[in-house]
């Protein structure tokens, strides 16, 4: 969409601007207009109390029924309490010391109240809420339409309410310049969309509700629209690109590898392996997803795919999310390739807390072409680092990378590079036809021979004995001469979460982002990694078993300590938080603890359960939380230890955790670029637009017959440099 790109400071004031920047992340005119609202109430319709969840930032339609100001008890000041009601349940709005405020608050005023629920006493209660009451100078005539008027409800924050962001939008709605529409006339009027103006007041400033619901179709269209166009457009670019052949010799490294190998590929192994060496002989560039079961195999194609880059005499990098993983992978390679193999490769690791000398000797390496096989973190990425001749970029975990920054490393290359991006995390196949579009797709949906089943279960906190049995459990496994996990969800006590990032974000569908991530605290200390720890050393049923810890605030040297003394059995226990969510490989590793479950997204326990039986024996997954039942935190976790199937979970943890930004670099979770658009709710409009954007690239591939599309493209293209600028 063409939406002005001013800086709301220009249009709002500096104070209001500073206030949206700092709590919603608004910055310009465009991100402001695209803050929809994600629910609407009406004066006449009040907000069921009953729904509304304790401890949550919450916006309700409410009626004052009651007014009271008392003294407090032993203390200098009053209390002003005003009840207010939906016609059933009842909230108390208590403030202190600001009895002026029942001038207005009178019985039968209504109007917004914003806050934080609790409890008192066994009261729903909000503290000193902001209020917006509604006018009561209204002619009977226009009663009804006033009272069924839509109210937009945003995704807010306690510092920016609701009627401030919408008196914010009518502020730029008021003196907004005519918007030019990127979506061709004709596909307009195919689709019945409303000009896309029309579209923004109305959803916006609806009058009816009918008035928000069409808007909402519209710009739900346009969505689809603009992320085909830049997908195709990539694809189209891509088609023109030229990349040096990489192709492997009968008897080259390739083949002499895979000769030696002490086990045979499986078949999924030789099908994807067969289509990269297409992709890397046929002189275009390689862009290709690769997915694959935890366990099935990725990182072995990886390391083919590299062998023949390096064969012709170029260069491979592995971009891995966090450095325990760098090290599990450059590990990992070296004893695959074997250590001399590795040593004439230049084998290299390449990660943010390397000491200087051998970061500076790692750089080297790279420049002159020396390390042909890297692995590293997002160091790859810094502006100091230089390759040599960088031909295939390998991503592992891609969702945990934004497109941009996979194109910060594709730009080090001095010849377009080939790019093989992997998850472990399955993507539902519509989402990668429609939203991965300008990706082939390869799936590994094997898993070699030995792999053994995971069994997983549920502990609820209600079932105590079930609980200790947990611990038993895990003492019964150590004597068995086998290892465990435990996984926590932060670091310590006074940690807010290095990890906690699931439940005000990546569970969040269309509940307020901004809402739930906002102080939203459990009942109960969630489990913390340093404390779990000392308590299972101080268990007599453990005392035998030799307990370990990692977390994401230690040291590098401390991180590949820990991993190091669990992987070679020094360690019977290891305490972590889920910097071993992906990629850590310990064979004689059985069972995973994971505590407070219900703090973790779909794929994130997925992923951690995939850690334990890869050596041959079966797998153990223990979730213990303290979910209500019948809440859609208990529902996520029976639904995962329901199946060990990544594709049918994937579809859960997609409808939950929504698409993340796939056209720039925020990849996971929380706020989504996709504003309306569900892809898989949408997934037929979205397929069905996808013909329409590529009818229009056939027909007109320079898009000069389409400059609206054309100027849409640069203004994404435009954002996405400004990200690499500052990458």
């Amino acid at each position: 969409m063409l939406l002005p790109t001013t800086d709301l400071n220009r249009v709002l004031g500096e104070k209001t601007a500073k206030s949206l920047a700092k709590h919603l992340g608004l910055i310009t005119v465009a991100d402001l207009l695209q803050h929809y609202p994600r629910r609407y109430s009406s004066r006449g319709e009040l907000t069921p109390i009953s729904e509304i969840p304790i401890g949550e930032q919450v916006s309700v339609v409410a009626e004052v029924v009651d007014v009271n100001e008392r003294r407090m008890k032993g203390k200098v000041g009053s209390i002003l309490e005003i009840k207010i009601t939906d016609g059933d349940g009842f909230i108390t709005a208590t403030f202190f010391n600001q009895a002026w405020r029942a001038q207005k608050l009178k019985a039968g005023v209504r109007g917004i109240f914003a806050g934080k629920i609790g409890s008192y006493q066994g009261r729903l209660q909000l503290s000193h809420p902001d209020y917006e009451l509604f006018s009561d100078e209204i002619e009977d005539g226009a009663a009804k339409a006033w009272a069924d008027l839509p109210i937009p409800i945003y995704p807010a924050s306690a510092s920016m309410t609701t009627w401030m962001i919408a008196r914010a939008v009518g502020v730029v709605l008021d003196v907004l310049e005519p918007i030019v529409d990127e979506v061709p006339a004709e596909l307009v009027a195919k689709h019945a969309l409303l000009p896309l103006g029309d579209a923004l007041q109305k959803i916006h400033r609806p009058e009816v509700a009918a008035d928000w619901q069409t808007a909402r179709d519209t710009l739900r269209y346009h969505e689809a629209f603009d992320l085909q166009a830049v997908l195709l457009a990539r694809a189209v670019a891509a088609s023109h690109q030229q990349a040096t052949i990489r192709q492997s010799a009968k008897d080259g490294l390739l083949a002499k590898f895979d000769a030696a190998l002490p086990f045979s590929l499986t078949a999924a192994q030789v099908r994807v392996g067969a289509e990269i060496s297409a992709d890397l002989a046929s002189g275009h560039p390689m862009n290709r997803l690769l997915q694959g079961e935890v366990g099935s195999g990725k990182t072995l194609v990886a390391v083919r795919a590299m062998l023949a880059v390096a064969e012709s005499g170029g260069q491979s990098a592995l971009l891995a999310p966090t450095e325990v993983l760098a090290a599990q992978h450059f590990r990992s390679i070296e004893k695959t390739l074997g250590e001399q193999k590795a040593k004439e490769l230049g084998l290299t690791l390449l990660t943010g807390q390397l000491d200087a000398a051998t970061r500076k000797s790692a750089m080297l390496g790279l420049v002159s072409g020396k390390s042909q096989i890297v692995v590293g973190t997002h160091a790859l990425i810094a502006d100091k680092v230089e390759f040599y001749d960088l031909g295939l970029i390998v991503v592992d975990e891609q969702h945990r990378f934004g497109v941009d920054q996979r194109e910060a490393l594709r730009l080090k290359a001095k010849t377009p590079p080939h790019t093989l991006t992997m998850t472990a995390t399955p993507i539902p196949r519509t989402l990668a036809v429609t939203v991965f579009g300008d990706l082939d797709v390869s799936v590994l949906d094997e898993l070699p021979a030995g792999r053994a089943p995971i069994t997983s279960h549920v502990v609820t906190a209600d079932q105590p004995a079930l609980v200790a049995r947990v611990w038993s459990r895990v003492a019964e496994e150590v004597a068995a001469g086998r290892q465990v996990f435990v996984v926590c969800p932060r670091i310590d006590e006074a940690d807010t979460g290095e990890d906690l990032k699931t439940a005000g974000g990546e569970i969040a569908d269309e509940l307020d982002v901004a809402e739930q991530e906002s102080d939203k605290k459990p009942k109960r200390p969630l489990a913390a990694a340093i404390n779990v720890a000392q308590s299972l050393r101080a268990m007599p049923v453990l005392a035998n078993c030799r307990i370990g810890l990692l977390h994401g605030r230690a040291t590098s040297e401390e991180k590949t300590e820990a991993m190091a003394r669990f992987s070679e059995k020094e360690t019977d226990v290891l305490v972590s938080t889920t910097v071993i969510e992906v990629g850590v490989d310990v064979p004689n590793a059985t069972v995973m603890v994971i505590l407070d479950a219900d703090r973790f997204g779909v794929s994130q326990l997925h992923q951690l359960r995939g850690r334990v039986g890869r050596g041959g024996l079966p797998g153990l997954c223990l979730m213990l939380t303290s979910a209500e039942p019948g809440s859609l935190a208990l529902e996520r976790i029976d639904a995962v230890a329901a199946t060990t199937d990544g594709f049918k979970l994937s579809e859960i943890d997609l409808e939950l955790r929504r698409e993340g930004d796939v056209l720039g670099a925020n990849q996971s979770g929380g706020r989504s670029s996709l504003k309306l658009l569900r892809v898989i709710q949408d997934a037929e409009m979205i397929g069905a637009v996808r013909q329409e954007v590529a009818s229009i690239f056939d027909a007109d591939p320079t898009l000069e017959k389409h400059p609206a599309i054309a100027a849409t493209l640069e203004n994404i293209d435009r954002a996405r440099q400004e990200f690499l600028a500052k990458a």
